[in-house]
């Protein structure tokens, strides 16, 4: 018997897709056991392993007994999480900071700080941000202009190994959840309100955060957004995985070495080759100026340059890589250009809390200019297409840890973490293996002329 695991650490979005996901199941397999009692665990199967929040609830008001009509029940948290984003409804709910629910803070807050520090805050923070669910970019922002930039310069001016250790640990706490900032900046062209001065601050703060977070200048917008949407994990993604083994660590090992050494050659050249020369040239002369300019500030202090720009561009690379290993590890070989079946879907907190809804990674590719906090919407509205489709959602598991999982070849954990939707509910924990294994085999480039229609372009 499988169990769904409610982390206390969910978003309430979160939450409620996947209590939603779990009644499905409990309805296929034991209609007449269908209901959640109160304090969320499950009298069907598969149960729910649900523990408190740190306020004592269960993510507040998302706690509700399920309906023994799947079909209400699905209006209703669609309509749920549709007003948690609208700033018209009643339940609309800002996101202020990555690790506290904007519910919470009235409890773990004095009245006073609430009252006159915190809700004004959240005012002024709304007008900043282009989308008013976005306050955390702007909290966010602040934090690595205060934080980070000013460590960066200190270490320039006085330089301590102590210092540079600690800095590199703050920046590896920061990289993610700003990686997915700039994921919405550069789909969305910015984040904050299309107002005067913070336009010129929208597009000049990455050219001074960029470096010191590990990017290079512009190549996350050519490389993610002009390449890899376009090509879809395609056999001319320079970071398609459908020509590794997914389990293999030598693959695996390939896969991040390309990437390390020579996308500032393999950028450009697949833009020229795709005849689209100018961005080409774009792409190879930021790289470029990029790294002359680390070289140049290594020459000038090496060890200040080595802590606040090498050591977080090596370390971004690798997050990458990784990351992107476990968005697409699972491939279905019945129909691999299809969104729903070259990406997951994560219900986690890592991904979920900490870096904008970037579990939601079919959503994003089915429509990248999708804002962060409609992903679950969008999820929940169209899970039957989910499942039709034959689309693999996991919980309790971050892409990181996907990755690691692969190299360990562990499919049974792998198994454990999926939530099965539609077919995928009567399959054994054993079929469900068989099917992970599938999804991670290497295309040959017969398959790959077969399945895509060209030939090997790499």
């Amino acid at each position: 018997m499988d169990s769904i695991i409610l982390s206390p650490e969910l978003t309430p979005s979160d939450r409620l897709v996947l209590q939603n996901l779990a009644n499905d199941i409990r309805v296929r397999r034991s209609p007449s056991n269908a209901a959640v009692s109160g304090n969320g665990k499950a009298t069907g199967i598969p149960p729910i392993s649900a523990s408190k929040s740190k306020n004592g609830s269960a993510n507040g008001d998302l706690n509700r007994k399920a309906s023994k009509l799947p079909e209400d029940q699905d209006t209703r948290d669609v309509a749920t999480l549709a007003g948690l984003n609208d700033p018209k409804s009643q339940d609309f709910e800002p996101t202020v900071f990555s690790s506290w629910d904007m519910r919470d803070l009235k409890s773990r807050l004095s009245p006073v700080v609430y009252r006159y520090i915190l809700l004004p805050y959240v005012a002024w923070a709304q007008k900043v941000a282009r989308f008013e669910t976005d306050v955390v970019m702007v909290t966010h922002l602040i934090m690595y202009f205060t934080t980070s930039l000013p460590s960066a310069v200190w270490l320039f001016y006085r330089f301590s190994y102590l210092h540079g250790i600690l800095h590199v640990l703050l920046q590896g706490w920061y990289i993610g959840a700003y990686t997915l900032l700039r994921h919405q900046h550069i789909h969305q062209r910015g984040v904050l309100a299309k107002r005067s001065w913070m336009q010129v601050f929208d597009h000049a703060f990455p050219y001074v955060m960029d470096p010191l977070m590990g990017h290079t200048w512009n190549s996350y917008f050519y490389h993610h957004v002009k390449h890899h949407h376009v090509e879809g994990n395609g056999p001319d993604d320079l970071s398609s995985t459908v020509r590794y083994q997914r389990d293999n660590v030598w693959h695996f090992a390939h896969y991040v070495g390309r990437f390390y050494f020579f996308v500032w050659l393999d950028l450009p050249l697949y833009f020229v080759r795709k005849g689209r020369w100018t961005m080409g040239l774009r792409a190879g002369f930021w790289e470029l100026l990029n790294y002359a300019t680390i070289i140049l500030l290594l020459r000038c202090n090496f060890k200040a340059s080595l802590f606040t720009f090498l050591i977080p561009l090596l370390v971004m690379r690798l997050g990458l890589m990784v990351g992107n290993w476990g968005q697409h590890a699972f491939v279905d070989a019945d129909e691999p250009d299809s969104d729903y079946r070259s990406s997951i879907t994560l219900i986690d907190v890592p991904s979920n809390r900490y870096c904008y809804n970037d579990g939601y990674h079919t959503s994003h590719h089915l429509n990248p200019l999708r804002h962060w906090r409609d992903h679950p919407v969008h999820f929940l509205q169209s899970k039957e297409i989910y499942g039709r489709e034959h689309a693999l959602v996991f919980h309790n598991i971050d892409y990181l840890m996907i990755t690691v999982r692969l190299m360990m070849r562990d499919y049974e954990h792998l198994a454990r973490c999926l939530v099965p939707i539609g077919d995928q509910i009567n399959m054994t924990m054993e079929q469900r293996v068989a099917m992970l294994k599938r999804h991670t085999r290497r295309f040959s480039e017969e398959e790959i002329k077969e399945k895509f229609g060209v030939a090997k372009a790499q």
